[in-house]
């Protein structure tokens, strides 16, 4: 047996990951000298809520490899395999931390998989695995699947300002963009891992339409495409342009998540975007 293993980056809401049998683990968020697992001890309302009045921007940390050991290990005793799918090392230590874990269990069939990207989409390779897994596909055939999956993955994002992830160390290179935006509105993406700018746009208004454009150019409107919209702090922005693409472009079912803590001390409150997976 196949048994899949995420963390919270994926997007993914804590109780629909133990409802779909996937091993799930935190991000760990840290104020000052205090420190929250964003699985069962802060839930995004309450960060948000800190975040809003804390002085200091908080901090991240990747689960420890502690945290992987008991999931190894009962993994390991039950005599199945495991695949751990994580977000892009360029923005999280999740990988590491997974691998230097899986270093104690040498006689184990554990994979640690960088998808390169994070949040919905990688929500969407998540739950894919989970059903490929269910159906009995080989570790192998699941592990070839995913990296099809990734690299046909695609991630637009908006931010209301690039402070957040210029203090937080995850702008990469949207460095460029960094105090010479005040009257743009940067569109950015996740470009092999890394936060890269797509284009710049003069009013929020413009680059949302220019999102609806990009996804009528490279989206598929089949349920292949696996079209999601995250959100932070703005759940109803997020719902009305899910609608617009749905009455606009005839898309069926677009999901919305929201986005966990971990994503949004980075990205900041008020963070939009899209994930969708092209044919090519």
């Amino acid at each position: 047996m196949v048994r899949i293993i995420a963390d919270t980056t994926s997007s993914i809401p804590t109780e629909m990951a133990y409802q779909l049998g996937i091993e799930f683990l935190p991000q760990i968020i840290v104020f000052g000298d205090e420190s929250y697992r964003d699985d069962t001890e802060i839930d995004t309302a309450t960060f948000l809520a800190k975040l809003k009045a804390s002085p200091t921007l908080p901090k991240t940390a990747a689960p420890p490899p502690a945290l992987y050991t008991p999931i190894y290990q009962k993994i390991t005793d039950a005599g199945d395999s495991a695949i751990v799918i994580c977000p892009s090392a360029d923005v999280s230590g999740t990988v590491r931390s997974a691998t230097v874990a899986a270093q104690d269990f040498p006689n184990s069939d554990i994979r640690v998989i960088d998808t390169r990207t994070i949040a919905t989409g990688l929500g969407s390779i998540v739950m894919q695995a989970v059903k490929w897994a269910a159906v009995g596909l080989s570790t192998d055939e699941i592990v070839a699947k995913i990296q099809n999956m990734c690299a046909h993955q695609h991630t637009y994002f908006m931010v209301d300002t690039l402070d957040y992830l210029y203090k937080g160390g995850r702008i990469g290179g949207a460095a460029m963009l960094f105090g010479s935006v005040l009257q743009v509105k940067p569109i950015l993406t996740l470009s092999d891992g890394h936060i890269e700018p797509q284009e710049k746009q003069r009013t929020k208004q413009r680059a949302m339409a220019r999102l609806k454009e990009i996804i009528r150019t490279e989206c598929p409107t089949t349920s292949e495409s696996y079209i999601t919209v995250m959100y932070g702090d703005n759940k109803d922005e997020a719902e009305t342009f899910a609608n617009d693409l749905k009455q606009g472009l005839g898309f069926r079912d677009i999901p919305l998540y929201l986005l966990p803590s971990a994503i949004l001390v980075h990205a900041g409150p008020n963070v939009f975007g899209i994930s969708f997976f092209s044919e090519n």
